[in-house]
């Protein structure tokens, strides 16, 4: 099986060329490649496979094998290697997801895909829908929009988080900490020291988020920027997450901790720029696509 490891802002997965090739068990195969001591090593599996709805399908499992409904920055990839292998041809393209199908514009340097500018549609932002089950229905953020999840306590081991809930095609819970926390124990952490590692797997498997959660860790950096930590369900701790960076940029304007509807998230593996049009609601992320090498593989 041929495949290509790619990347964008550090989130890495193995790409197959489904018009190209044949993955039988793509569950039990993103299990294997995704091992970084005996695989390829990456945060999961993604395949490009025909669509009779859009320009092409992008299928994605994570490191456990379970399937996921959309990445951020594995769509811009996806992009990416239907462009560079010919499956498209043009600069704005549709590609097919679990969670609806996406437009994406291309930016062609030297005959091949850099940057992509994705429009991710808009945050779902009820309670019923990310899911998240509470008998909470809102909070302080937008009481105009009874239903919607912002500054929502929740005790994880023996302390007490804050979260907003968004759904960017897939349930985050957003956890701003430091300075921005608010009132809650938050407020005594920083990206730098905080051990995701304990803490992740806390929130991923609460009882609150019932098909599992990403979680962000954010800090404030100014009115315009925020810098983040990530953990995924299904892959623990990732360099970066495309729609963690748009639930995050939902969350801090929804809650007032930036100015205006653009936003720039810093995350491990690189800068995200990320807008909220205000007129059609949709979020647009844009970010790089990065080819890190090609190779054969045992099926």
């Amino acid at each position: 099986m041929k495949f290509t490891k790619m990347q964008g802002c550090g989130n890495d997965y193995v790409y197959v060329n489904c018009f190209e090739e044949d993955v039988p068990d793509p569950a039990a195969l993103a299990v294997r490649v995704s091992d970084r001591h005996f695989g390829i090593g990456s945060d999961g599996l993604i395949l490009l496979r025909p669509s009779d709805k859009a320009d092409c399908m992008m299928d994605m499992y994570n490191a456990d094998g379970s399937r996921g409904a959309m990445c951020g920055n594995g769509i811009r990839c996806v992009a990416k290697l239907a462009y560079d292998s010919g499956v498209v041809d043009r600069n704005r393209i549709t590609v097919e997801t679990l969670s609806g199908i996406k437009t994406l514009d291309l930016t062609v340097e030297g005959g091949s895909v850099s940057r992509v500018r994705v429009d991710m549609g808009e945050p779902e932002l009820c309670p019923e829908k990310i899911p998240v089950c509470t008998e909470k229905n809102y909070g302080p953020g937008k009481p105009d929009k009874p239903g919607i999840l912002t500054e929502i306590p929740i005790l994880i081991g023996e302390k007490e988080y804050l979260f907003t809930a968004v759904s960017m095609g897939n349930p985050h819970a957003v956890i701003f900490i430091g300075d921005a926390a608010g009132n809650s124990e938050a407020g005594a952490l920083s990206l730098d020291t905080l051990e995701i590692e304990k803490t992740g797997p806390l929130f991923e498997n609460h009882p609150v988020f019932p098909d599992r959660v990403n979680t962000e860790f954010v800090e404030v950096t100014d009115s315009h920027t925020l810098r983040m930590r990530v953990w995924e369900r299904g892959s623990g701790e990732t360099l970066a997450c495309g729609t963690g960076a748009c639930a995050v940029a939902a969350a801090a304007i929804l809650t007032g901790r930036v100015t205006g509807r653009t936003v720039t998230v810093r995350l491990r593996g690189g800068d995200l720029q990320i807008e909220w049009d205000k007129e059609t609601g949709h979020i647009f992320m844009t970010g790089p696509a990065v080819t890190v090498f090609t190779g054969e593989f045992p099926a």
